[in-house]
């Protein structure tokens, strides 16, 4: 079995193309990796409009300037451009079709309303990663789909190309980033996917409450399926987190795997971020207090040393804990903290967050918005990260925190159980602050149990350097996926 493999990454999102979450990121950095290990690898997503053709040099593929997708009966002419992820050569095609992308959000309109048509949306793209694979006369080992996106991708090799010479040594890996997003569509819609009507029945694979479901088909159609945490794996097999699916991923329990997503340190570390004001490291930490000066000149709260400055870089929804939060706030604010929070979502906590800023102004700053640079300050000026999150498949910014040494205050949930060490005074070792049940007061409970070892400066920078020793590169995640690409070969196609 040979060691180096062709793999087809496919993502609906690939940072700095186009991202509205973690899930970019991480298709960025591990094909990255994986390049570096020696595999050779293309990625492929949609061209969006955001996408900056200009600022990413994207080309015109002359052999995808034939591609026809077949959709609903049609075949949609398309094109593929190309260009590199940034300070890599990993190649990223891009599929152009200007009716299904050519829009202002990825998934979802101005007013946070999906679109219409994102089913035949992403049928189309699942189809045309496979056209375009054939145009190109590429073959991969494994095509490695994220989400619901591309979850009809094993679908298709099952039941459409199951007889096509050109696939019969691909394998397919599934990994699901959050189980909270499914794809989920009317049934009037089966005949759009181009899959045979007879494939749709109460309890098949496709089949969900009477609705289609693209990412159950793909769980159970792939020939291995993985996660970002193992945690959240064993997690998922349960109702409370499976979300409708716990039957599904049982029934995969043998091919089931949880690979912890890794932290990118070219980006996030303060060493050599190149936002921040002032770099520091574990050996050298004074400079930390100049950049939570500078973060609170930025959101335009008063500066005081030895007051703690909370941080949140969030998605805002109830499942990242916004509901207990907003229980939870009067008595949080009341411990005498400052915090920053960073973040877009539902409308009702933007109205939430901005009755409380208004009623907190010299504690609380609020900024309702996408902003990679304030992010950074947020990580490199602030004392705590709070991650209230209700479940966390892996989570990225509790990952950063750790290494700018901005101690993660976390429910004990997913990744941040598997990440966070809970501190522990007497022993002084640990690198944050967990509360395992779900409540308000458990929440505050912990966040003044922070903020008294804060207040104990000898302690806190013990613990500050504790965590900053953490290393959750992508190097090991990506020897795990190489493990498990070299499994699926050797077991071959289901």
């Amino acid at each position: 079995m040979k060691n180096k493999f062709k793999i087809f990454f496919v993502s609906s999102e690939v940072a700095p193309f186009a991202k509205t979450g973690g899930l970019a990121e991480v298709s960025a950095a591990l094909p990255k990796f994986l390049k570096e290990r020696g595999h050779e690898v293309r990625v492929m997503m949609p061209n969006y409009r955001s996408v900056n053709e200009r600022k990413y040099t994207l080309r015109d593929v002359i052999r995808l300037k034939e591609l026809a997708v077949p959709v609903a009966g049609q075949m949609l002419k398309a094109n593929g451009k190309s260009a590199f992820l940034p300070d890599s050569k990993v190649q990223v095609y891009l599929l152009d079709y200007k009716q299904y992308f050519d829009r202002d959000g990825l998934y979802q309109n101005s007013a946070g309303s999906d679109y219409h048509d994102n089913a035949e949306r992403f049928i189309f793209f699942c189809r045309g990663c496979l056209e375009t694979l054939k145009l190109l006369q590429w073959q991969p080992d494994v095509i490695h789909c994220n989400d619901w996106q591309t979850a009809l991708i094993p679908v298709y090799l099952k039941r459409l190309y199951q007889d096509d010479p050109f696939f019969k040594d691909t394998s397919v890996l599934l990994t699901a980033h959050n189980l909270s997003y499914q794809g989920i569509f009317d049934s009037a819609l089966m005949p759009k996917t181009g899959l045979p009507m007879d494939m749709f029945y109460p309890g098949s694979d496709l089949e969900f409450y009477g609705k289609m479901n693209f990412l159950k088909a793909g769980l159970l159609a792939a020939d291995s399926v993985s996660t970002v945490s193992q945690t959240y794996a064993e997690e998922i097999r349960s109702a409370e987190y499976g979300k409708g699916l716990e039957g599904a991923v049982k029934a995969r329990k043998q091919n089931l795997v949880g690979i912890l997503n890794g932290a990118n340190y070219a980006e996030w570390s303060p060493e050599i971020d190149r936002f921040i004001p002032q770099k520091y490291s574990a050996n050298d930490l004074a400079p930390k207090v100049e950049n939570k000066r500078e973060l609170l000149k930025r959101v335009d709260l008063n500066f005081d040393e030895d007051t703690p400055v909370i941080g949140m870089i969030s998605r805002l929804e109830s499942d990242k804990g916004f509901d207990l939060l907003e229980e939870a706030f009067d008595d949080l604010l009341a411990l005498g903290a400052q915090m920053v929070v960073l973040g877009v979502g539902e409308e009702k906590y933007h109205k939430m967050l901005q009755r409380f800023a208004k009623k907190y102004a010299r504690q609380l700053s609020v900024h309702l918005r996408f902003d990679n640079t304030l992010a950074h300050f947020i990580q490199a000026g602030a004392d705590m990260l709070l991650m209230p999150s209700r479940y966390e498949p892996c989570g990225l910014s509790q990952l950063h925190a750790l290494r700018y040494g901005t101690i993660p205050l976390v429910h004990g949930a997913g990744g941040l159980a598997e990440t966070v060490q809970n501190y522990e005074a007497r022993a002084e070792n640990g690198t944050g602050f967990v509360f395992k049940k779900f409540e308000p007061e458990e929440m505050v409970k912990t966040v003044e149990r922070a903020i008294k070892t804060f207040h104990d400066k000898k302690r806190w920078q013990k613990l500050m350097k504790n965590a900053m020793k953490e290393d959750f590169s992508w190097e090991a995640a990506a020897e795990k996926y190489t493990k498990l690409y070299a499994r699926l070969m050797a077991r071959g196609r289901k």
